[in-house]
């Protein structure tokens, strides 16, 4: 079995694009937003093409082909490709999306992304397994150049909104406009700073708040100004903002407290890619007279989802409303809250599943099965429900009215750094665990390391 050093790369390549993911949606561009997504395709069909290539060469070659750093290095390219692709895509084809329609329901969105990857961790995880990987990665390559065409063939036909501006450029000016007016004192009246009317509804006057007062600086009319009629307004954006510029700063940073919450319960659910599946190669996989791969336990965090999502808003969100009163049952933190409870149930139950796994280990004729891991799974799938659609809904709900795009891309950015939590955690515990020469408790002794992230939640 590789070892965690080996395996983290592998497992979390497709994080990067997440955050890729995040910093595109907060730049402007829907006027491009056609040509950006048939460009990444275009990245992602290579990619794929790569990692076909990469899965058939040994067989092409035969025992001529003996060279593993070439074998690695195209299926790291290809990875990295779609990796790249990914990340183009996914924003601008929300986006893109978005524009095509009146309303978007982030839980649908959720759903119907869930569905199909129902498809992906059952089917394709069996012909990987028992066909190969060749044919097991040719098909999603074929689906790829086939949803590239079908997009390039609707193309004229797409709506496209005006470009609006980009909100990462106004919170920066408020920062930098802000530093420059670091010498200058507050006013003791909130009224006095810079404040002029906004045609864009969007961006309408913002009540002044006392919260992280370095910022209003931004809005302070220097002295050299205010004696000059109409200088304010002149004055370049980057040294004088407007009160409501200053407040959507301020809106974005009253949301960290929940997005470095959410970045420990993504950092969980990253293990359903890393820690559960290494659990699972070390289980018997048989179920009867069928053998079960690893990866395809992963059904039971899709189906959870799937089966969750209608449960919650037809059964759960009625029940909660007579309790609450609340219209959507549970308070947005709340629901987040119970999303990270079930998360920290998991991941204990993860850790006693390890622990009686070694047990059985220790016995020369016994072994654990592996459908003890499907509570783990479900529980993770059952704390995204509550959790994903709910942090989406409330970095949206929160955001400036401007920066709605860049609220939800908080979420996405939340994901990533949840993964990459993950993989320094997996790391450290490896790193301070090992002693003369042993491996550490990664892999030797998973339930160690599922105790390490469940008390980090």
């Amino acid at each position: 079995m590789e070892s965690a050093d080996e395996e983290t790369p592998l497992i979390h390549y497709l994080r990067p694009q997440l955050l890729l993911h995040a910093a595109r949606r907060s730049f402007p561009g829907r006027h491009i937003l056609g040509k950006t997504v048939v460009i990444f395709i275009s990245i992602q069909a290579v990619g794929m093409i790569a990692l076909t290539v990469s899965a058939w060469l040994p067989l092409l070659m035969g025992s001529s082909f003996n060279s593993s750093s070439t074998h690695r290095a195209a299926v790291y390219l290809g990875l990295y490709l779609i990796a790249i692709g990914s990340g183009g895509i996914k924003p601008c084809t929300s986006a893109l999306g978005a524009d095509q329609f009146d309303g978007a329901d982030p839980a649908e969105r959720f759903f119907f992304i869930n569905l199909g990857s129902l498809l992906s961790s059952t089917a394709l995880v069996w012909v990987q397994d028992n066909v190969g990987w060749g044919v097991g990665f040719a098909i999603p390559m074929a689906l790829t150049v086939f949803g590239l065409a079908v997009f390039v063939a609707g193309r004229k036909v797409y709506r496209y909104k005006k470009l609006e501006g980009s909100p990462l450029t106004r919170v920066s000016q408020v920062v930098v406009a802000a530093v420059r007016n670091h010498h200058l004192k507050l006013p003791e009246d909130s009224s006095a700073p810079h404040e002029v009317p906004s045609p864009n509804e969007a961006n309408c006057k913002t009540a002044h708040t006392c919260q992280f007062r370095f910022f209003d600086k931004a809005a302070i009319v220097a002295r050299s100004l205010s004696d000059e009629k109409g200088a304010a307004s002149t004055v370049s954006p980057w040294r004088l903002c407007t009160v409501s510029q200053v407040e959507e700063l301020k809106m974005l940073l009253r949301l960290f407290p929940v997005w470095a919450s959410m970045v420990l319960f993504f950092a969980v659910t990253s293990q359903a890619s890393s820690t559960f599946i290494e659990q699972g190669m070390a289980m018997d996989n048989r179920v009867g007279p069928f053998t079960v791969p690893p990866a395809s336990l992963s059904i039971f965090h899709t189906i959870s989802i799937i089966v969750g999502i209608p449960i919650y808003d037809a059964v759960l969100v009625p029940l909660a409303r007579r309790v609450t009163g609340d219209d959507r049952g549970l308070s947005q933190l709340r629901r987040l809250g119970v999303g990270l409870a079930l998360s920290v149930a998991a991941m204990a139950y993860a850790a006693l599943v390890e622990a009686r796994r070694l047990a059985a280990a220790s016995a020369p004729t016994t072994s654990m099965g592996i459908v003890w891991q499907a509570p783990s799974f479900a529980l993770v799938g059952a704390a995204e429900v509550f959790t994903t659609t709910g942090v989406l809904e409330f970095f949206y709900d929160k955001s400036p009215g401007g920066m709605k795009s860049m609220g939800t891309s908080l979420a996405h950015l939340a994901i990533a750094a949840g993964s990459y939590l993950n993989s320094a955690v997996l790391g450290g515990v490896a790193w301070a665990t090992a002693r003369g020469g042993a491996p550490g408790w990664i892999p030797d002794d998973l339930n160690e390391g599922i105790w390490t992230i469940s008390s980090g939640c």
